[in-house]
């Protein structure tokens, strides 16, 4: 029975060098492995870089773009534009002055805008009811004219020439 103990002895001695090989082979395949994912991890995060770099590139091109036309269009509102807008906006919100604002006329636009706010706390009173409607006739009359008018004669006469009032 010696022998038996000394081959399962040899035996057990055998597989243990066999488990011991294989499982350096594992590790050694396990460090193969987790340097090739390593390697991965650093290509992806590399190409990440790259990309998120050529968005960035690009987000800065297409806000520049967005910015120069954006220039472009509101630097045209010189005669003819400026007319078409104060002439909407004399028509819409006349009793506010804001077509006078625009037009550079700070202090008539107060005037309108003065007597609209008295017209509505005047409302209360009664008083009201005979201011209320003058700033937006005001209004809606001169942006029939803004609207009428050659962009030429529009802009000699309210841009050029200063004509505050009709």
């Amino acid at each position: 029975m010696s022998e038996d103990n000394k081959d399962l002895g040899d035996k057990a001695e055998d597989a243990f060098d066999s488990a011991k090989e294989k499982a350096k082979d594992l590790g050694e395949k396990a460090g193969e492995k987790f340097d090739d994912a390593k390697e991965a991890t650093k290509e992806f995060a590399e190409d990440a870089k790259e990309k998120a770099s050529d968005f960035a590139e690009d987000a800065k091109e297409t806000a520049k773009e967005f910015t120069d036309s954006a220039k472009e269009a509101f630097s045209g509102a010189g005669g003819e534009n400026k007319k078409l807008l104060v002439g909407i906006l004399a028509i819409i919100l006349g009793s506010l002055g804001v077509h006078k604002f625009l037009l550079g006329y700070q202090k008539e636009g107060f005037i309108l805008l003065g007597i609209t706010i008295a017209a509505y706390v005047l409302l209360c009173v009664g008083i009201g009811f005979l201011l209320v409607w003058i700033p937006s006739v005001i209004g809606l009359i001169e942006g029939i004219i803004y609207l009428t008018k050659s962009d030429e004669e529009f802009y000699n006469t309210y841009q050029v020439g200063k004509k505050p009032w009709f």
